[in-house]
């Protein structure tokens, strides 16, 4: 038996779990090894096989063991070797789950309805050229109008990252530095190592990025600087029009300022309720701007628009037309139509509403255990928590699941424990999904056992 099982403090279920959750943390326990039997274990522990059992149901339900019937059970090995680095660090904790919080995806139920949308646009989706111009004329128009500022070029890609990820390889090179937010987006930090870029972390607090952090990172000549302006992912937080502004004046105002591109990705603007936001406004030909629709008309949509300076712009129209060319016009036209039919409208305003109450109602629920996660919008939540791996085990127990904090890091962040919380997702039950988290987060779960058993 591994020696670092006699480690483990506490004989309950929630303590052994994350005593062996540790040591599969620390590398102690490797991928495909395997654990001792529950009998065994139990003699050792001092404690009732039934006790180890629900430990080994804990961490099953966390995603980091699996039972192979007589075999034994084993640490699991991850099957997603075709994601990259930390979305497996995400997507490990997938699978069944009485309520899952993890995902960071919108609610299905709060969608505008496409059926109206795909009925008027059937009889004109057609191509007759491969060199028709990238963006329809219809949906340029639909965009311009709502850009946070006049913008020299504007086209469609696929999806936010895709802008994201075809902006970076024409502005950064191999060795170049990258500011990011720190806790950000995890494929950002993909995306930049496979680029050969250097993380350059700033920080956020309660309004967002800090100018003395950006001020900082500036000093390191990074040639970008990925930003979400609203409902930054994890933390939720959106930057006011004077913090946007703050910000735009550092870069102004710093000597390496003018050779930086600020990519901003506006992946929740339609749903969030905070309004239009760039550093655009002060400094547009520094800025390229991505508005994602996925969260606010559909993740399966795949198409986000892109604008900017043209001599950015165009180099990703020019690249992708020797790629996919052009994102799908029947896609376009039925955006255009969601983003001007009046009863899509409302129902996109309708789940901005819902999300809004949603956090609302989490919030003052866990007020009342004495935890308070930052202030969000759209639909995730930053809540910090005294151990993650113990947070997600115990969460895990109760038939929760959340993503962990770890990922979301740009740099090792030893000591600070975080889980982000998808609240969009959390229909009712506000005060009972508030208790569990709460036992979770805090060092001596108030209730805890009680709270366990009122969700089992």
């Amino acid at each position: 038996m591994h020696a670092g099982f006699v480690e483990i403090d506490g004989s309950s279920p929630s303590d052994i779990a994350a005593g062996v959750a540790r040591l599969i943390t620390s590398g102690e326990l490797a991928p495909g090894d395997r654990l001792p039997t529950v009998r065994a274990l139990a003699g050792q522990l001092g404690v009732s096989p039934a006790t180890v059992s629900q430990a080994w149901q804990a961490l099953g339900r966390a995603g980091l063991l699996e039972s192979r019937g007589r075999a034994g059970s084993f640490v699991r090995r991850r099957d997603t070797t075709w994601l990259p680095p930390r979305t497996q660090g995400l997507a490990g904790y997938l699978g069944d789950a009485r309520l899952d919080l993890s995902r960071g995806t919108p609610d299905p139920t709060l969608l505008p309805d496409l059926s109206r949308a795909l009925a008027r646009v059937s009889a004109s989706a057609d191509t007759p050229s491969y060199h028709d111009l990238p963006v329809l004329p219809e949906l340029e128009r639909v965009l311009r109008d709502a850009w946070p500022n006049p913008v020299e070029s504007i086209t469609v890609v696929d999806g936010a990252l895709d802008a994201v990820s075809r902006t970076l390889e024409t502005v950064v090179r191999f060795g170049d530095r990258v500011a990011v937010e720190n806790p950000g987006f995890p494929p950002f930090f993909d995306l930049l190592d496979a680029l050969g870029a250097e993380r350059v972390p700033v920080e956020l607090d309660e309004g967002g990025v800090t100018p003395e952090s950006l001020r900082a990172a500036l000093d390191a000549r990074p040639s970008a600087f990925l930003l979400q302006p609203r409902a930054q992912n994890p933390t939720g937080v959106s930057l006011s029009v004077a913090r946007a502004e703050a910000l735009a004046r550092v870069i102004r105002d710093h000597r390496n300022g003018a050779d930086l591109v600020v990519i901003e990705d506006d992946h929740s603007g339609q749903i969030s309720t905070a309004g239009d936001v760039s550093l655009g406004r002060w400094i547009p030909d520094r800025v390229v701007h991505v508005r994602s629709f996925s969260k606010s008309h559909g993740p399966d949509l795949r198409i986000a628009a892109l604008g900017g300076p043209s001599a950015i712009v165009d180099r990703v129209v020019a690249r992708r037309m020797l790629g996919p060319g052009w994102t799908s016009r029947m896609l376009q036209r039925i955006l255009v139509d969601l983003l001007t039919d009046g009863q899509s409208i409302d129902e996109v305003a309708e789940a901005r509403r819902r999300y809004f109450s949603r956090q609302r109602a989490l919030a003052t629920a866990l007020a009342t255990w004495g935890v308070e996660p930052s202030r969000s919008d759209g639909i995730n939540t930053w809540l910090p928590v005294h151990d993650e791996r113990s947070a997600l085990v115990q969460l895990a127990a109760a038939g929760i699941r959340v993503a962990p904090g770890g990922p979301f890091f740009a740099t090792d962040a030893p000591g600070r424990h975080f889980v982000r919380v998808t609240v969009g997702l959390v229909r009712d039950g506000a005060p009972d999904v508030a208790a569990a988290l709460a036992a979770a987060a805090l060092p001596t779960p108030p209730g805890v056992h009680s709270l366990e058993q009122r969700w089992a």
